[in-house]
């Protein structure tokens, strides 16, 4: 990953000097370098085949709107030398425990440093024994209707206001799985809910948030439960709250 970093940085900067024979020094100063996405897929428990899928398109959404996503399936990564070089950092579903303590406390140190983190549906079927972790990510998976596990339900759009949410309807219509939680963080804020009278298998009655963010001890935490399937990841309004979700979490927005 050190490499690669390295192998980056120079690329981009071959990349802005290219075409000009004698750059301007007030332009070359001016330019911005992208800002760095670590995408994290390590999986302990159950893997999502449509991890590669949304690989691809963080990495599409990355190269149209000005941040590099760098996936990675090593914890060896977190250590607050190479966390310092990322502006986001997103679990896409990763599953059960995978970090150790001491990845564990640099990623801690990492947001009290004012990092941010999104986490992507199997993001909350992680690390159940680290009560720090189910408080940024703001909730833990506990189980999802079967047979079929992707089915179509209604989400209520809540809260429009937020860059992730504010090109959808307000009822959203669509395919996932959907998740049941347990443990949700009272001090979120919820952008979206899940409408159990439009499906089967709902346990959390009707207050089933699907989607929130806060900022939390320093940092900034996003969750979305959408993202089970490979077709979600080419819908054109999840591909925007995605990318509403990571302007937030670089602060842009």
């Amino acid at each position: 990953m050190k490499i690669l970093f390295s192998a980056l940085l120079a690329i981009c900067l071959m990349v802005t000097a290219t075409g000009q024979d004698t750059p301007n020094t007030q332009e070359t100063d001016s330019v911005k370098m992208p800002e760095l996405v670590m995408v994290f897929t390590k999986t302990e428990g159950y893997r999502h085949e449509s991890i590669e899928k949304g690989v691809s398109t963080l990495r599409e959404l990355g190269r149209k709107n000005g941040f590099i996503a760098l996936q990675t399936e090593s914890s060896e990564d977190f250590t607050p030398q190479n966390l310092a070089n990322y502006k986001l950092v997103v679990f896409l579903s990763t599953t059960l425990d995978v970090l150790d303590d001491n990845q564990q406390k640099a990623f801690e140190g990492y947001i009290k440093n004012g990092g941010s983190f999104l986490g992507i549906h199997g993001a909350s079927d992680t690390e159940f024994d680290w009560p720090w972790y189910g408080k940024l990510v703001g909730g833990y998976f506990v189980d999802h209707p079967n047979n079929p596990n992707v089915r179509s339900a209604k989400i209520n759009v809540v809260d429009k206001s937020h860059s992730s949410t504010s090109h959808l309807p307000d009822v959203w219509p669509r395919e996932d799985e959907w998740y049941n939680f347990k443990d949700l963080n009272p001090n979120v804020t919820v952008l979206m809910k899940l409408d159990e009278t439009s499906y089967e298998g709902g346990t959390n009655g009707e207050n089933h948030p699907i989607a929130w963010y806060h900022e939390f001890d320093g940092g900034r935490s996003f969750y979305t439960g959408g993202g089970h399937t490979n077709e979600s990841f080419d819908e054109p309004n999840f591909k925007q709250h995605l990318l509403g979700a990571i302007e937030w979490c670089l602060k842009r927005k």
